[in-house]
Order: C-alpha cells, then structure tokens, then sequence
C-alpha cells in the first residue's frame, strides 16, 4: 500500500531533504548504492567478481532538465567505461543508462539522448562490453525503443529493458525476440495509471511469465531481472523446454538484494549480473528501491522513528 507513497516521494524535493538527513539513511542507502565516487564503485564491481558474478554498472542519474548536466552525465559514463576497460573484465561488466539522465526529457530531447548516449556505447564497445537501455515511465517507452534500434544498427549487442506490467510489453517483447535483442524483462517500478498497465500484483506475475516464454522461445539473449523465487524456477524451467544452455541466458539481481540467492544460482553454474548503482544522486532510485518491497519500507520507517 505504502509502495505508491514512496514513488511519489521519489519525486518531492521537500521529502528528499528530510530523508537525506536522517541518520538512518545513509546505512540504508549503503546497502542499495556502491558508493558515490568511481572508485567506491570499481571496489564493489571488483570484489563481485571474485565472487563469481557479472556486474553491470548504472551511475546514478535521471530527469536531467539541463543540456549541460545531461552532458555532465555522458561524461561520467565515458569515465566508468574507460576505468572499466582498465580491469579486463570485459563483457563481465556492462553498462546501463537512463536515457533522462542524458537529456530525453528536454525539447529535442530524443536527439539529444541519442547523441549523448551514441558516445556511451561506441566507449563501451571499445572497452569489449556492452550497454543496456534502462526502461522508464510509459511516456519515454516509444523513444527509448526507437534510440534502441538505432543504436543496434552498429552495436547489435546494446540491450534494452521490458517492463511487464506495461500492457504493451507483450508485444514490444515479440518483436525483439524476433530481432535478436538482448532484454532485460523485470516487473516495473513506476506508478504506472490502470489505463497502460496492469496493478494487481498476480496479473503482473502472469504477464511476466508470458513475456519470458516469448524471449526465452526467441532468437535473443534474455536477461531475467527478477528477486521472486517463482520467477527465477519458471525462467531455468522455460530455459530447459527452449533447450538453451546457462551460457545463452542469464539472470539479473540488485545489489543488496537477495545476495544468497545470487551466489546459489553461481554455484550451479547460471550467468547472474548484479545491477550495481553508484553517485550521488541516489534519492530516486532509493526510493523507487523502499517501493517495490515492503519489508524495506517497514524496515527503513521504523529506523527512521527509533533514530527520530
């Protein structure tokens, strides 16, 4: 009930000034982000990988309305790709993006994206890896598709994020199965209005498992972003009727979440990516984060009381 509560907080800036300074915070953040700084998060991404899992990397950033900090937000993915092509982890660490954190919001805004993240993805295929298009609200889905396909023309491994609570997506991921995509399908963490997605949690969890069937029985690569244990049974199911291998397929978690979960799926020998997020603009995805599980926010409110 409180998951709506959090995601229009994810947007008050009078709410992120009084959870920025609570106390609590920073332990809580701590657990969801890899540090603010690039170094922060080149330990995180180092220590995973000794660990046996694959990362991929979001700095943190998103409803750019300014040209010059959309930029700013190109300019630190071209660092993190760099510093990444220094550790030889290769396609083991990935990038992802948000396409508003490079600037689609703004007038012009999906050329300005595409050009600010056409520089991201040519950085990344020289450091021998990969970049992901994060999905957003409903309104960006069209832009994000079309940027997607474009960039696909000369990076074919550019992937891209499916949400299947969108009534859409079902379709949406049809036509990338067929087209070879890599896609991540997850839930969706947006507000989203019952006029473009489904609300009932059972309705979400049958449209996510149609979804997989179809990228699963595809020509792509699915990446299977899920925390739900019946997910994760249902994805190495449909994986076996498909015939596909460990290698042609992989599951997809967030930092800090589900940590055993990630290090079991290792142990039998499946591909499992950790969505490692770093910066310091950390607020909208922490909340997106207390949103989406109620333990979280159980947890975080009653911390916030006991610090006062």
């Amino acid at each position: 009930m409180l998951g709506p509560v959090f995601l229009a907080a994810a947007r008050s800036s009078g709410i992120r000034r009084v959870v920025s300074a609570a106390p609590v915070t920073r332990a809580m953040v701590d657990r969801f982000v890899a540090g603010e700084e690039l170094a922060d998060c080149l330990a995180v991404v180092s220590a995973l990988e000794q660990r046996g899992l694959r990362v991929t990397v979001d700095h943190l950033g998103e409803d750019t309305r300014d040209k010059q900090e959309a930029q700013r937000n190109r300019d630190a993915y071209l660092a993190l790709a760099e510093a990444l092509a220094g550790t030889g982890m290769g396609e083991r660490a990935e990038l992802s993006v948000k396409l508003s954190a490079f600037g689609q919001a703004l007038p012009g805004g999906h050329d300005i994206a595409l050009a600010n993240v056409s520089e991201v993805v040519e950085a990344a295929a020289a450091a021998g890896t990969a970049v992901t298009l994060d999905m957003e609200d409903h309104t960006t889905v069209d832009s994000t598709l079309a940027i997607h396909a474009e960039l696909r023309k000369r990076f074919p491994e550019t992937g891209a994020v499916l949400q299947s609570y969108l009534f859409r997506s079902e379709d949406d991921c049809r036509a990338l199965a067929e087209g070879g995509a890599r896609v991540r399908l997850v839930k969706g963490a947006y507000d989203e209005p019952a006029s473009v997605a489904f609300r009932d949690k059972r309705e979400v969890d049958r449209a996510f498992v149609r979804c997989l069937k179809l990228l699963m029985a595809g020509e792509g690569y699915p990446m299977v972003g899920s925390h739900d244990p019946r997910m994760v049974a249902i994805a190495q199911e449909l994986a076996r009727r498909a015939d596909r291998k460990p290698g042609e397929y992989e599951f997809q978690m967030l930092f800090g979440i589900r940590e055993a979960e990630q290090q079991r799926l290792v142990a039998e020998g499946h591909r499992m990516r950790v969505y490692v997020p770093y910066g310091t603009d950390w607020y909208g995805y922490f909340m997106r984060r207390l949103a989406e599980r109620p333990a979280n926010v159980a947890f975080f409110l009653r911390s916030l009381v006991t610090n006062g």
